[in-house]
């Protein structure tokens, strides 16, 4: 590849994260303003791109945090002040690029689980594969270093970025969310294996710009989290609602409280805040059982083919005003492109 065009490409992720930081506008929808409340800030230096997050399923007033690419295979628990209780390292992972995490209970074993994704790719198919770890959760938080399980992936139709993974509590099926222009859920096999590269395959459309995701504890719904605004789904792929989210440097995290009837989300940046958001009354289930004992909920099928939740263009999670904003953004890059590879031939 020749040095032109790679300073093209380098030009092009460059236009693309300035995007992505410049066009971070909030969207408006179900829940008004009084329905969020900031919930704590990351106190700890060492937590400057917080990127993914998820709340214990044993501990009291824990959650789990870690940083985004160029950090090591480390994670935070993090109480709700803010303070960091513990750091934990992973042996026997990498951190090429982590963008997710999920938090979790098998449904067959109840034991507790956390799983990190190191899924980013801003090549889109550069990686030949990627990988998610699994982690049992710590059953006393302090310091130590845990052992991870190790799977690899590929996508049944080619390499993508993604920055969102969820696991579905009823089934313990994993989904990765890919960040496009044109966003899918991939589900991975019902059974993942460790001695081969599991194949994800696309089973429903995701908002444009994915940048988290994640499974109600419950089962009864999923939501993904967007530059914009976040979107609730029915594990079919059927959307319910938009939620409107908060006003973020960089919106990068999303999942639920352990009740099921909030969000919690967050953004990359030193001392970056969390906040909670309310779920509309309308959106929640009836009642908010507990996962062990909540009804079965049909889970979205591995079809092979992308249910078409997106037909709705409230689906996209974005108003009309902000599919104008990234077109002019994407004929921006474009064109800046165009212009470096011009003086570079």
């Amino acid at each position: 590849m020749g040095d032109g065009l790679m300073r093209a490409l380098a030009a092009a992720g460059a236009v693309a994260m300035a995007t992505c930081v410049l066009f971070t506008v909030p969207a408006r929808a179900a829940v008004a303003d009084e329905g969020m409340e900031k919930l704590f800030t990351f106190k700890d230096p060492k937590i400057t791109e917080s990127s993914g997050l998820a709340v214990s399923p044993t501990h009291a007033d824990i959650y789990y945090t870690h940083n985004d690419s160029s950090a090591s295979p480390t994670f935070y628990a993090v109480d709700g002040k803010g303070r960091t209780r513990a750091t934990f390292q992973v042996r026997g992972a990498q951190a090429r690029d982590w963008e997710a995490m999920a938090a979790t209970k098998d449904p067959a074993t109840g034991q507790a689980t956390l799983w990190f994704a190191d899924i980013g790719d801003n090549l889109n198919g550069a990686w030949p594969d990627v990988s998610i770890y699994r982690v049992v959760e710590p059953q006393t938080i302090k310091d130590a270093t845990l052992p991870a399980t190790r799977y690899r992936f590929r996508y049944a139709d080619g390499g993508r970025n993604a920055e969102g993974i969820m696991i579905n509590p009823k089934t313990g099926r994993l989904y990765v969310v890919s960040k496009e222009f044109s966003g899918s859920v991939y589900a991975a096999p019902k059974k993942l294996r460790t001695d081969r590269t599991n194949v994800l395959r696309k089973v429903a459309a995701a908002p444009l710009m994915a940048t988290d995701a994640a499974y109600a504890p419950d089962g009864s719904s999923y939501v993904v989290r967007t530059y914009f605004s976040a979107t609730l789904y029915r594990p079919s792929g059927e959307m319910i609602t938009r939620v409107s989210m908060p006003e973020l440097k960089q919106a990068e995290s999303i999942t639920y409280t352990a009740d099921g009837r909030s969000l919690l989300t967050g953004s990359e940046g030193p001392r970056s805040p969390v906040y909670r958001v309310a779920i509309p009354a309308t959106a929640r289930p009836a009642t908010t059982p507990s996962p062990t004992s909540a009804a079965p909920q049909p889970p979205v099928k591995d079809t092979g083919t992308a249910t078409q939740a997106a037909a709705d263009p409230g689906a996209t999670g974005l108003t009309a005003k902000d599919i104008l904003i990234w077109i002019a953004a994407a004929a921006t890059a474009l064109g800046t492109i165009t212009f470096i590879a011009r003086r570079t031939r």
